[in-house]
């Protein structure tokens, strides 16, 4: 399943102006402006200037939040996506009460408040290092959709599950071929396939851990889609397929007629003779 464009020029400018350049405008910008988000709850708040607003509505970071007052304009980031901002490119501050928390505090926080955090966020980390959009999939009862480029330009392409390692905290998904089946057909019916993230922590322990411990973690990327027969289809023509079909089955002892070996041999008169015509005298 390949990318499906919105409109005509949509690739064209998706091109001209890649992703990966506006996420380096969106870094570049908010380490000018030492940029801090305050923790809040299951979220991270951040104050935003109009050309960060700008960016981060290309980058498709976090989701605006509508207030009374005009000339401020405040974001919502989910924990991964704040903490992707600020320990993968290093370009925001996270703190409390004008108190900046640490990477080790801020995964200690992170933690607490969602225990599957460290496997969501190298899924989600693993992905936008491959500058794919990624953003929530709860619309479509998956954990994250994949887009090539911004939303605006193309469709999403992959509904994304995240599968933990024994599946300890993780989602319980895909436990039942109930599951599967509901959750194939919805793809389906919304023309996305299926990627499932399997995170494997190769025997990391998350007791008393740090952000470090992700660089031994491992992702194996799957798709899952329903049989289509016809991408399962000879592509030799009926008729060929037909004939060979005839010259295999010629004789029942499995010997194949001499006229069909298209041999020749020379006679006793020096004339030249196909095997099992009505010359060869043999």
């Amino acid at each position: 399943m390949g990318p499906r464009w919105k409109g005509k020029g949509s690739e064209a400018k998706a091109l001209a102006n890649p992703i990966s350049r506006s996420i380096s405008d969106l870094r570049s910008s908010l380490i000018k402006s030492t940029s801090q988000g305050i923790l809040c709850g299951r979220n991270v708040l951040l104050l935003t200037n109009p050309e960060q607003t700008n960016l981060l509505n290309l980058t498709c970071f976090g989701q605006p939040v509508i207030t009374v007052v005009k000339d401020k304009q405040w974001f919502e980031f989910s924990l991964e996506e704040a903490f992707y901002l600020c320990f993968s490119l290093k370009c925001i501050k996270i703190g409390v009460d004008d108190s900046i928390k640490t990477h080790n505090e801020l995964w200690d926080y992170m933690t607490s408040q969602k225990p599957s955090f460290p496997d969501f966020f190298k899924a989600y980390s693993h992905l936008r290092d491959k500058n794919w959009v990624v953003m929530s999939g709860h619309r479509y009862g998956v954990d994250f959709v994949a887009y090539r480029h911004h939303p605006s330009l193309v469709h999403s392409e992959y509904a994304v599950l995240v599968l933990s390692e024994g599946d300890a905290n993780g989602n319980n998904r895909l436990r039942v071929w109930s599951d599967y089946q509901c959750t194939l057909r919805l793809c389906g019916s919304v023309a996305k396939a299926l990627l499932i993230l399997h995170v494997n922590r190769n025997g990391a322990n998350l007791i008393g851990s740090s952000p470090s411990c992700l660089e031994g973690y491992s992702v194996k990327e799957r798709t899952i889609t329903r049989w289509d027969p016809e991408r399962c289809r000879e592509d030799q023509p009926f008729e060929t397929k037909a004939a060979a079909t005839s010259l295999a089955t010629r004789h029942a002892d499995g010997s194949l007629p001499l006229e069909d070996l298209n041999l020749e041999l020379e006679n006793q008169s020096g004339e030249k003779v196909q095997l099992g015509s009505e010359n060869d005298q043999r």
